[in-house]
C-alpha cells in the first residue's frame, strides 16, 4: 500500500520527482514505451512494430498482423486458417473496432452501432447462482443472449439486436466564463432478436481501445503495480485504488486484472482470445464453445467448421502482434508550455492515478520489453469514477461504477490516426477536455480543481496531456 503524509509528499512519490524537477523535463520522457518508440505520426501511428525489434522477429509480427487486420470470413471454406466466423458475431476484423489499432469511437446520434463500440449485457446475481460462473466469468450472463450483444450474423439467422444511442447535453461553466458541452449517452438494444430483454438487464457500452504498448503493461510485475493499491483508503487521501482479480483459464486460477476497461483479463493472449470468441464468434483452446445459446437454434443451425476455429499457432502470432505495437514518440516533451501543465496535472492530483512511469523487469522470453523504462500514464487499478460514469454493472471484483486508469499515452497522435475517435469507455468525450469533466467519484477533487484554474493554466494542462 502507498503512504503519503500530505498532497505534495504525494506528487514528489508517485513522480518519484524532487520538487524542481516537476517542471523540467525527465531523461526519457520523451520516448514513452522505452527503446520500443518509434518515430512515426500520421494515419499509421499506431501501427508500428517495437522499435527495438530484431528482424528476425518481423515476420511473426506481420504474420500475426494479417491475422488482426483481415476479415475472417464463415466456414466451410477454401481459406481454413481464416474461417469460422460467426453465426453470430459483431464485426469479421479486429482492425474494424480498433480503427488503425487505435480508438474506437461512439456512434453518433441516432445511428447504429458503428462496429467500434459494442454492448456487454448480464444479469443480476442471486441467491441460486453458481458461484463457479461468478468466478470463472465475473458476471452472470443473461441466459439466450450471454455475455454481449451480437448486432450481425451469417445468413440463415438473426442477429441478436441493434444497439443505438441518444444524447441529452448539458453545459459545464469553467474559471473565467469558458462554457463546454458535454454529451451524456442513453443506450438502448432494439429488435431483439430471440424473445424480450428483461428490464433488470444490465448493459455496459464499450469502445475499442488503442493498442499500442500493450506488451509493455503486461510486462510489468504485479507488484510494481499493487505498490499504488489502497482499497481501504488508509492514508485518508480520497483515492483507493485496487486490483481486479480475474480468471486465468491457463493457470486455471486467479490473477490479478490488467486489461480491458474493468480489467476483466489478466494477459494478451486471454484477451485476444475472448475478444475473437465475443466479438467474431471464432473458438480458440481457450474459448472452445461458440456464443450461440441452446435457445439460439438458428445460431445453432449453422455452426460448421473444425475446433478451434483460430488455432493456437495463429492466436500467438496474433498476441505477439498486439504485444510489440509500439508506443510513439513524443514530440514536445520539452516545450515551456507543456512542462508547465505536467506541473499542474501534478499539483491537481490526475498522477494520483495516472502514474506517469515504470520500469519493466528483465525479461528472457521478451526482449522487446525487458528493462524499460516506460510512461503509460496509468496504474492499472480500478477507481470509483463516480456515478455520472457509472455503468451499474460488475466485472469481477469491479463495482458498477470502478473503471480501470486508462493509459494516457499515445493520446497526441488519437485524431491523426482515427479523425472519428472518442474518448471514455463509451465515447461520450468528444475532447480530453470532455473527458476531464466527466471524471467523479474518487477524481471529483482533480476535475473540480481544473474548473477553478485560470485559463492559461487549464490550456497548459490540457497541452501536457496531448503532447503525451
Amino acid at each position: 500500500m502507498k503512504t503519503r503524509i500530505g498532497f505534495l509528499t504525494l506528487v514528489l512519490i508517485l513522480t518519484g520527482c524532487s520538487q524542481e524537477e516537476l517542471s523540467v523535463y525527465e531523461p526519457g520522457e520523451d520516448r514513452p514505451g522505452g527503446d520500443t518508440s518509434v518515430t512515426i505520426a500520421g494515419r499509421n501511428a499506431f501501427s508500428m512494430p517495437a522499435g527495438n525489434m530484431k528482424v528476425t522477429r518481423r515476420l511473426d509480427f506481420n504474420v500475426g498482423n494479417s491475422f488482426f487486420r483481415n476479415p475472417w470470413i464463415a466456414s466451410p471454406s477454401s481459406t481454413t486458417a481464416r474461417d469460422g466466423l460467426g453465426p453470430l458475431f459483431n464485426t469479421n476484423s479486429c482492425q474494424n473496432c480498433h480503427i488503425k489499432d487505435g480508438r474506437g469511437h461512439a456512434p453518433k446520434k441516432g445511428d447504429l452501432n458503428k462496429v467500434s463500440l459494442l454492448m456487454r449485457i448480464s444479469v443480476p446475481a442471486t441467491d441460486e447462482t453458481d458461484p463457479q460462473v461468478l468466478l470463472k466469468s465475473g458476471f452472470v450472463p443473461h441466459p439466450v443472449y450471454g455475455g454481449q450483444i451480437q448486432d450481425f450474423a451469417l445468413p440463415g439467422s438473426v442477429p441478436e439486436g441493434r444497439v443505438q444511442v441518444r444524447y441529452e447535453y448539458s453545459e459545464v461553466i469553467l474559471k473565467g466564463g469558458e462554457k463546454v458541452e458535454l454529451r451524456k449517452p442513453f443506450f438502448s438494444i432494439t429488435h431483439p432478436g430471440y424473445g424480450p430483454l428483461p428490464e433488470n438487464l444490465m448493459m455496459s457500452p464499450r469502445v475499442a481501445s488503442p493498442m499500442i504498448g500493450l506488451g509493455l503493461l503486461e510486462a510489468l510485475t504485479d507488484s510494481s503495480l499493487l505498490t499504488y493499491e489502497d482499497p481501504d483508503d488508509r492514508d485518508d487521501d480520497g483515492i483507493s485504488g485496487r486490483a481486479n482479480r480475474v480468471w486465468d483459464l491457463e493457470q486455471n486460477k486467479t490473477v490479478m486484472g490488467r486489461f480491458g476497461w474493468k480489467a476483466g483479463q489478466p494477459d494478451l493472449k486471454q484477451q485476444n482470445a475472448a475478444a475473437f470468441n465475443g466479438d467474431m464468434g471464432i473458438t480458440s483452446i481457450l474459448f472452445p464453445e461458440e456464443n450461440c445459446s441452446e435457445a439460439q437454434t438458428s445460431c445453432r443451425d449453422l455452426l460448421t467448421g473444425e475446433k478451434p476455429e483460430i488455432s493456437d499457432k495463429i492466436l500467438k502470432k496474433v498476441t505477439f502482434y498486439t504485444r510489440n505495437l509500439a508506443v510513439p514518440v513524443r514530440s514536445e516533451a520539452k516545450n515551456k508550455t507543456v512542462l508547465k501543465g505536467k506541473k499542474l496535472f501534478n499539483d491537481i492530483g490526475c498522477a494520483a492515478c495516472h502514474i506517469p512511469s515504470y520500469k519493466t523487469p528483465r525479461l528472457k522470453n521478451q526482449p522487446e520489453q525487458s528493462d524499460q523504462l516506460i510512461w503509460p500514464y496509468s496504474d492499472l487499478l480500478l477507481h470509483d469514477m463516480g456515478e455520472g460514469l457509472a455503468d451499474h454493472r460488475p466485472e469481477f471484483l469491479a463495482s458498477g461504477v470502478e473503471w480501470r486508469t486508462p493509459p494516457l499515452w499515445g493520446i497526441s497522435k488519437t485524431h491523426e490516426v482515427s479523425i472519428e475517435a472518442t474518448f471514455l469507455h463509451d465515447g461520450r468525450a468528444r475532447t480530453i477536455q470532455e473527458a476531464i469533466l466527466w471524471h467523479g467519484g474518487e477524481a471529483q477533487a482533480a476535475r473540480d480543481r481544473f474548473v477553478a484554474m485560470e485559463k492559461e493554466q487549464r490550456s497548459a494542462l490540457l497541452k501536457f496531456i496531448g503532447s503525451l
